[in-house]
């Protein structure tokens, strides 16, 4: 009986140190993603390198090799890393808001918060988009995005607008979002976040002006 109880703590104390390392990994992890998202917005992907968000992250190429089998792989998660930060800004709003409206408001408005629509953060999300029709994995995580933004749209307009009107209504807001991170990105005009939610503010007000719109349907 003793031997087994000892057996038991010395499991329970490996599991603890493994989960421990496990934690520690994956906050090296995080770190490296967030390193290569900022190297991104300087640099854009071409000049992006290994030895770069190595730099960044006050670690050794050697390092980032550890965690990452290469550059693909990196930038992969990097992406995945700055669009769960976008993705639990959404959720914080839609847990504050109270009717189809507000929470269509909240996905917009996520969208176009300062932290996320700013030149250098669309123009890293741009370089990545571009490699989308060339890289299978950075298309399979955009068509996410889009799936999950779809989604959250048409959950929000199905209580608003007519049923035959819903697809094309999330379209127009995704697309005009999409067009509006472009314009930001290239630095067109300066397009700043006020300006921007402005614009999708008047497209919202004209969408929800069809005749049969219900407006205050929680």
């Amino acid at each position: 009986m003793i031997i087994a109880a000892r057996f038991v703590n010395m499991r329970l104390s490996v599991t603890g140190w493994e989960m421990k390392l496990k934690s520690i990994s994956e906050i090296r992890r995080q770190e490296l993603r967030r390193a290569a998202f900022a190297v991104l917005q300087t640099e854009g992907l071409a000049g992006a390198t290994l030895e770069k968000v190595a730099q960044h992250a006050g670690a050794s190429k050697g390092i980032v090799l550890h965690y990452f089998r290469n550059k693909q792989e990196l930038f992969e998660q990097a992406m995945r890393e700055a669009n769960s930060e976008l993705r639990n800004d959404v959720v914080v709003r839609l847990h504050k808001a109270t009717t189809a409206e507000q929470r269509l408001r909240a996905i917009v408005e996520a969208n176009f918060d300062p932290r996320f629509f700013q030149p250098s953060v669309c123009q890293a999300w741009l370089s990545l988009c571009a490699e989308v029709p060339r890289d299978a994995n950075l298309a399979r995580i955009q068509t996410v995005i889009h799936a999950r933004m779809r989604s959250n749209l048409l959950s929000a307009l199905r209580n608003l607008l007519p049923k035959d009107r819903c697809e094309a209504a999330a379209l127009h807001i995704t697309t005009l979002i999409d067009g509006l991170w472009l314009r930001c990105g290239l630095e067109i005009s300066a397009v700043s976040s006020v300006t921007a939610l402005s614009l999708m503010n008047d497209v919202l007000d004209n969408i929800l002006s069809h005749p049969d719109a219900r407006r205050e349907t929680p």
